[in-house]
């Protein structure tokens, strides 16, 4: 990969409580209120899954399916997809709005967190080096964890195969990369460091919040999204660009979605 002191915004400015004018009560309200509305939810449902898998059962002879149809229709189930996929999205909008404050623009907020079109080709090449390494891993870890019989046997998809179910599932991996990187960096490590924790303790945090709603995939998964949560904080606040983490996050998705479909004709 390129060097990491070429072509970035820099080590991650983060404003404080008092200059973004609001007090550390109405910070840890924006976290929870905003975690509430997404992954928070998220992984309280993951960990009563996870819960409810091992007292049934266990992780080894347990299959999780990633995109599952909605409808038995298959126009009403791409129109319930995408209307998911659009809902999921608010979130970040919310988030966004509350990094952006009263005098401040959302294009301001995504300028500042890296996330534009200045870096194309340093993004890119990050973006895919990335892939490479946390794919590799995540391969890793799944097959060792299924082997261990800790993790779950992961379908990523169930949908018909449609002529528009590509798109569906690349536009899902669109999601997920997005919703991710969006709150549990750019939004979690801006508010956090706003409180005075240092980014030891929020890449910690955030890290622990990306395993934390993928726990129902077994404990193979959920240390690789550990795992790479540390890294990607690393790298946010090293070279202060949103932009290669969320490049990363949809190859891993859109090839994972996609390739057991391909694979099988």
């Amino acid at each position: 990969m390129v060097p990491l002191a070429s072509g970035h915004n820099g080590p991650v400015q983060t404003p404080t409580p008092s200059q973004c004018g609001m007090s550390r009560a109405d910070t840890w309200l924006q976290i929870v209120l905003v975690l509430g509305v997404s992954l928070g939810a998220s992984a309280v449902y993951a960990v009563l899954d996870l819960a409810e898998v091992l007292m049934r059962s266990s992780l080894a002879d347990t299959t999780t399916t990633l995109n599952r149809p909605l409808s038995s229709v298959p126009l009403i189930d791409a129109l319930r997809q995408l209307t998911g996929i659009g809902f999921a999205l608010v979130p970040v909008l919310l988030a966004l709005y509350l990094m952006a404050g009263v005098a401040r623009g959302i294009p301001g907020v995504l300028c500042r967190i890296g996330v534009d079109g200045r870096r194309p080709v340093w993004d890119t090449l990050w973006g895919m080096g990335l892939f490479a390494v946390m794919g590799g891993g995540t391969l890793v870890l799944y097959q060792v964890g299924r082997s261990l019989e800790i993790t779950a046997q992961i379908t990523t998809s169930t949908m018909e195969q449609t002529w528009w179910a590509v798109s569906l599932l690349v536009l899902s991996a669109l999601r997920h990369s997005i919703v991710e990187e969006m709150i549990v960096v750019a939004f979690l490590c801006e508010r956090l460091r706003s409180l005075g924790w240092s980014w030891w303790l929020v890449a910690v945090a955030s890290a622990v919040a990306r395993a934390s709603y993928h726990l129902y995939q077994g404990f193979g998964p959920t240390l690789g999204n550990l795992v790479m949560g540390l890294v990607f904080v690393w790298l946010y606040r090293r070279g202060g660009r949103l932009m290669p983490l969320l490049i990363a996050h949809a190859l891993l998705d859109t090839v994972g979605f996609l390739a057991p479909q391909l694979l099988a004709g």
